[in-house]
C-alpha cells in the first residue's frame, strides 16, 4: 500500500514534465515557423503556394543565384558616395561613373534626399512587385493584388490612369531614363512616387542637370527627344547606383561572354534591371506584365497601353530572348514569382 501510494506523486511529476516538454517544443517550433513566414505576407494574404518571407530564407534564395556578391540594400547614389571619394570608379557609364563625377556632383548637390521612405525602410520584411509594360497584364484584373505589396516598381512611361483594374494605382518607385520620362510624373496618379533615374550614358545625367538648374537643353545624344520641361518634385528624384546595372548585365545576363567583346552595344532593359534591384532590396519579389507576345504578326501590340507593335522591336538595343531565359531561370530557382502563373 505504502509503495503504491509513493508511486503516484512520481507519476504525476513525470506527467507534468512530459506536458512541459511538449509545450516547450511546440513553442520553439512555432517561433521558428514564424521567423520564416515573416509579417508582410500575412498582411498581403497571399496564397499558400508562395514562399515564406524571412531573412534566413531570403538569404538562401539569394545565394542560389550564384552571383558571388552580397545583397546590397543601398540603392541610390549619395553626394559623398564611395566611387568618387574613397574608391574612384574604373568604368564609364553605364556600369560606373568615370568621367561623369563632376556632372553627377552637381545633380546630387540639389537632391535633398537619397533614401527610401522610413515606413518602408523600417519594415522587417519587404514584399515587392515589379510591373512590366507587357501586353500580358492587359485584362488580368491584378490591380487590387498589386496594391497590397509594400513596394510597387513601375517602368518608364507605363501609365496607371485608366488601367487601374489591371495594374493597380500604387507606385513606390518608377525607373526611367530621359527618353522614357514623362514631362509631368503626377499624371501617373501617385504623387509620392520616387523617380529613379537609370543613367545609361553621360547625356542622361546632363539632361537631369539641365532640368534641375533650368539650363539650356542639349538635344544631341538621345535616340529620341526627351522632355524639355519636367514638372516633377525634385525631392522625389533618385539616381540609381550603376552597381545594379553591372550586376544585371554581367552576373545575370553574362553579356560580355555573349556579345564577344562588344558589350556596350546591348544593355539590359529597365525591366530586368528593376527585378535585380528588387532582389537586392526586398525579401519577396514578384513580377507581372513581363514578356512579349509569342507572335510573328508585326501589328501585334506589345504593351498594355499605346500603339507600339512587334515591328517596333526589330531594331531594339536589347536582347529580349536572352532576358526571357534569365527571368525563367530566376523563376525556376524560386527567387521570383510570376503572378500570371498564379491566376
Amino acid at each position: 500500500m505504502f509503495q503504491k501510494a509513493g508511486k503516484a506523486p512520481c507519476l504525476l511529476r513525470l506527467l507534468f514534465l512530459l506536458i512541459f516538454i511538449f509545450f516547450l517544443m511546440y513553442y520553439c517550433s512555432y517561433a521558428i515557423l514564424q521567423s520564416y513566414r515573416g509579417t508582410s505576407l500575412t498582411r498581403l494574404s497571399l496564397n499558400s503556394s508562395q514562399s515564406p518571407c524571412g531573412g534566413w530564407f531570403t538569404q538562401k534564395k539569394w545565394e542560389r543565384l550564384n552571383f558571388n556578391v552580397s545583397r546590397r540594400t543601398q540603392l541610390f547614389l549619395k553626394l559623398n558616395d564611395y566611387f568618387w571619394k574613397e574608391r574612384p570608379s574604373t568604368r564609364a557609364l553605364p556600369y560606373g561613373m568615370k568621367g561623369s563625377e563632376l556632372m553627377l556632383l552637381k545633380v546630387l548637390a540639389v537632391i535633398p534626399n537619397y533614401e527610401i521612405p522610413a515606413k518602408i525602410e523600417n519594415l522587417e520584411c519587404r514584399t515587392c512587385v515589379v510591373i512590366g509594360n507587357g501586353f500580358a497584364i492587359k485584362n488580368s484584373s491584378l490591380g487590387n493584388r498589386i496594391n497590397k505589396y509594400d513596394v510597387v516598381i513601375r517602368l518608364n512611361e507605363g501609365p496607371v490612369r485608366g488601367y487601374e483594374d489591371d495594374v493597380g494605382n500604387k507606385t513606390t518607385m518608377r525607373f526611367f531614363y530621359p527618353e522614357s520620362a514623362s514631362h509631368n510624373p503626377d499624371l501617373h496618379k501617385d504623387p509620392n512616387t520616387l523617380m529613379v533615374l537609370v543613367p545609361f550614358k553621360q547625356q542622361d545625367l546632363r539632361w537631369l542637370k539641365e532640368i534641375l538648374y533650368n539650363e539650356k537643353r542639349v538635344r544631341r545624344g538621345f535616340w529620341r527627344p526627351p522632355p524639355q520641361v519636367w514638372l516633377g518634385d525634385v525631392s522625389k528624384i533618385r539616381v540609381l547606383d550603376p552597381h545594379f546595372l553591372h550586376q544585371t548585365a554581367e552576373m545575370l545576363l553574362h553579356m560580355r561572354q555573349k556579345i564577344k567583346g562588344r558589350p556596350n552595344l546591348v544593355h539590359p532593359t529597365t525591366g530586368i534591371l528593376a527585378v535585380i534591384v528588387a532582389l537586392n532590396y526586398c525579401d519577396e519579389v514578384h513580377i507581372a506584365g513581363f514578356g512579349y507576345p509569342n507572335s510573328k504578326r508585326e501589328r501585334q501590340p506589345i504593351h498594355y497601353f499605346g500603339r507600339d507593335t512587334m515591328k517596333s522591336m526589330q531594331n531594339s538595343y536589347h536582347d529580349l530572348g536572352h532576358e526571357a531565359e534569365a527571368l525563367k531561370r530566376l523563376q525556376d530557382s524560386g527567387a521570383i514569382l510570376n503572378l500570371h502563373k498564379d491566376l
